[in-house]
Formats: structure tokens, C-alpha cells, sequence
């Protein structure tokens, strides 16, 4: 994400009740998420001020952390407590170079020393990695094909709960498993004869609360939204006001709305010619905004972006269509009325829909099949509600999209005729992806009959 570029460090202490919190999972008692941040770092100050070096050839440059020296047998950066226990850490990884196949760039996570730790690598045969790193000794948790192309910025992201380690790259995951190697450490940012940028580290803490037990979730599944997260509205908003808008609304930083109505552009058909009604640079946050008929192409993401709590009366051409950056949110809200689908997913990276409703609508969401770029797209929904709405996700599993469901509620169908994943042949731009089947396989739809809830 690359909105504010204000930095916040705040290593806090992660509880000692940690070790209950493993065993009430055990048991079934709790729902765990990550969800209070207790450290993040942008680099936008210009300084690595909180890290300790070991290693490397190292600099703040251009708003990211840098090691640029490929010669270098281990580089290594560390912040953090070693006193925590169950986090996520998550950073965007950029390689610039490997010195060869087994070169790597990635995060580290439960770093008890500089080489005991779990580590996240890309490496230069295009692979990612969850290594557990014992000097060494290294065993691997778990590997898949990514790419890592140097030049390009990828999302890495470890969880650490108990003795149990999972790893994603761009919202997909790469690996996990149980693993006792180390249960306590701080966070790494690593290199091995490779060069590499790091940017936006951000570490969340594991709280708990008491709760019904989990249903069980198939591997890969996103973590679930904090307990205690209000479920999305059962009834839609009222305006405090309307706004005629007559040309685009540009935004850079975050936009709130006060819950007014926003309408006035296009035709409320599904031309692909409309303007947007927000567009959105990267890094920017639109908020509490209701987008009224017509709304044009409705919201355009031309890099990382944030909607939160914004409500599409009538979609017209799409809701919200994400064209550019990496990781992508919507949080709170909903949509109604879109023949076609609600989001469409352009660019590269990970979507996330969270707390959100839909109703009377083609597609909530949709991996482009026929762009002129044919990038790996990821979709994560997690307490989503449905209503009168035929497909909840398409993707296109040639290319290795994934979505991923949790807590999805699907209202007024008795027959079950809602598919919930849809998978397309992705095709060249010009031609029209076929559709090649539906539903979980482990691979590409990641859910189980548990996720899905018909009320």
C-alpha cells in the first residue's frame, strides 16, 4: 500500500497469555485474527531508524529500504521484540537481482537470532519459499512458482500462531504447516547473494475472544475478520445530502464523503466508454460515500486503494474496477443492482471484500479474462452477504487466480442456484474467456461447505 507515507513504530509487547491463547484454539474455543497493529514502517522519513543491520549493503532510497549488494553471502535487518509470539508480518518485496538460482529476497518472522527464524524467501529460480532456518539447516514448509521477476513489487506476508506457520505471497498461499523450531522473535527483512527493495512493513498482533467454536476452514482459507466485527447492514443508508457531480472526482489521499449522495455521470447503461465518479491515485482511501444513479464506471483504483464503507445504490457500467497496484480492500458497504458485476479486477495483486453486502447483481466480483495484460489475480471475501446475486467470484485459473471465502451468507435461495466460484479460460485480449467449470477444488476456489451459510 502506498498511502500515507507516515511511519508508525510501536513495538508493543505481545501478551504473555499467548501460550492460553494456542491451547483455547486447540480446543476450539476461540476465533483468533490478527488485528491490532503494533509496528509499521514506510521508510518515507528517510531514515532505517528501529533496525539493527547485519550484513548487506544498506539504504533508505525513494521511499524503501534497499540492499544492493548481490555478493553478499546474508544480509539481514531486524526490528521488533523478541518477546512476540503470534503475528503476522507482512511487507512488499521488491528483487532487483540474484546472484543466482538459490539467491533469495524475502521477510523473516519469529527471529530468535540472526539465523534462527522462519523465512519467506523468492528466489532467483522463480519460486517462494516458507523455510524454517535453523543456521544452517533449513527446512522447507512449503514452495510454489511466483515468478519473482526482479523489478517487480511483490506482497509477502508470514503467519505465526502456536507451533503453526503459513505463508502468502500476494494474498495466495505459498506453504505451512506445524513447526516448533522457534516460538518467540522479532521481525527480518533477508537477502542472500540478492539485491532488493522493502517497503510498508506492518506487524499485527494475534488477540483472542471467546466465541462459539470455528467452523473448520480448508488450508490457504484468509484469516477471519476480527471477532466482534459488525456484520454487514441489513438495510441500506439514508443521505445526509445529494451531490450532482458533472466530470470526474480525482483523489489522492482520503475523500470523505459524510454519507452524501454522489450522481450525475453517464447513463446508468453498461457502456465501456463512461467516465469514472471517483478516481482513485495510488494510495487513496474514498469513505462513507454513497455513489447514487447514474455513477458512470463508478470508482477507478489506479494504484493501492481503500473503500471503506462506500454504498452503490445502482450500479451502472461496474461499481469499482481495480486497475493498477497490488493489494486492493473494501471494507464495509455494499451494491445493488449491477447487471454485469460489481468489481472488476484489471490489474495485478489482491482484492479483499470484507463485511460487505450485495444484492441483485450479475458478479460481485470478476478476474479480467481479456485484458491486454494477463496478470495473476487474487480475490479474498470474508463476511460477505448475498442476495439475488448469481456468481459471487470468477476467476481464470490458466493464469493461477485464487479466491478464497470465509463466512459468506447467501440470503432468499432455497434451490442454492448462487455459484459461488466460477472458473474462465483466460484469453488474449479481443476473444471472450470460456468457462471451464465451478466450485472448491483446493486450488484455484478455496472454501468448504462450512464457509457458505444460505438463510
Amino acid at each position: 500500500m502506498q498511502t500515507s507515507r507516515a511511519r508508525l513504530r510501536r513495538p508493543l509487547l505481545l501478551a504473555a497469555c499467548a501460550g492460553a491463547t494456542v491451547a483455547a484454539l486447540a480446543a476450539g474455543t476461540v476465533t483468533s485474527a490478527f488485528a491490532a497493529t503494533v509496528f509499521s514502517d514506510t521508510f518515507s522519513d528517510g531514515d532505517a531508524a528501529g533496525w539493527s543491520k547485519s550484513g548487506g549493503t544498506w539504504a533508505v532510497a525513494d521511499g524503501a529500504f534497499t540492499q544492493s549488494s548481490t555478493s553478499s553471502e546474508l544480509a539481514r535487518q531486524f526490528a521488533g521484540q523478541t518477546a512476540w509470539t503470534d503475528y503476522q508480518v507482512q511487507a512488499r518485496v521488491r528483487p532487483t537481482g540474484f546472484g543466482s538460482s538459490g539467491a533469495l529476497v524475502g521477510i523473516a518472522a519469529r527471529a530468535s537470532s540472526s539465523t534462527k527464524m522462519y523465512r519467506l524467501a523468492l528466489l532467483g529460480s522463480g519460486r517462494a519459499e516458507l523455510q524454517a532456518v535453523n543456521g544452517s539447516q533449513i527446512t522447507s514448509l512449503g514452495s510454489a512458482a511466483v515468478g519473482a521477476a526482479t523489478g517487480t513489487w511483490y506482497t509477502l506476508r508470514i503467519e505465526a500462531s502456536g507451533s503453526t506457520i503459513r505463508a502468502y505471497v500476494n494474498g495466495a498461499q505459498v506453504g505451512g504447516g506445524s513447526n516448533s523450531l522457534v516460538g518467540a522473535g522479532r521481525i527480518g527483512l533477508v537477502t542472500a547473494y540478492a539485491a532488493g527493495s522493502f517497503d510498508d512493513v506492518a506487524v499485527d498482533s494475534s488477540v483472542s475472544t471467546p466465541t462459539t467454536p470455528p467452523t473448520s476452514t480448508p488450508p490457504g482459507s484468509p484469516t477471519p475478520t476480527p471477532t466482534g466485527t459488525a456484520p454487514p447492514p441489513a438495510s441500506w443508508p439514508t443521505p445526509t445530502a445529494s451531490v450532482k457531480v458533472d466530470a470526474t472526482i480525482g483523489v489522492s489521499g482520503t475523500f470523505d464523503g459524510a454519507m452524501k449522495r454522489y450522481y450525475g455521470i453517464g447513463d446508468g447503461g453498461q457502456s465501456e466508454s463512461q467516465d469514472p465518479m471517483f478516481e482513485l491515485a495510488a494510495g487513496a482511501t474514498l469513505r462513507n460515500v454513497i455513489i447514487g444513479a447514474p455513477a458512470g464506471d463508478g470508482v477507478h483504483c489506479e494504484g493501492d486503494c481503500t473503500l471503506l464503507n462506500v454504498w452503490w445504490e445502482d450500479v451502472g457500467e461496474d461499481a469499482a474496477t481495480f486497475r493498477g497496484g497490488t493489494t486492493y480492500t473494501v471494507d464495509g458497504g455494499g451494491a445493488r443492482s449491477a447487471s454485469d458485476k460489481v468489481f472488476q479486477h484489471n490489474g495485478p495483486g489482491t482484492v479483499h471484500i470484507r463485511n460487505f453486502r450485495v444484492e441483485s447483481s450479475g458478479k460481485l466480483y470478476r478476474a479480467c479474462g481479456n485484458c491486454s495484460t494477463s496478470y495473476q489475480r487474487h480475490v479474498v471475501m470474508d463476511n460477505v452477504t448475498a442476495t439475488g446475486t448469481k456468481v459471487l467470484a470468477g476467476i481464470n485459473t490458466n493464469w493461477g487466480d485464487t479466491a478464497r471465502f470465509s463466512r459468506i451468507t447467501i440470503l432468499n435461495d432455497p434451490n442454492r442456484s448462487t455459484r459461488i466460484c466460477v472458473k474462465y479460460q483466460g484469453v488474449p485480449k479481443g476473444s471472450e474467456p470460456k468457462e471451464i467449470g465451478e466450485g472448491a477444488d483446493g486450488v484455484n476456489c478455496l472454501y468448504s461447505a462450512s464457509d457458505i451459510t444460505y438463510r
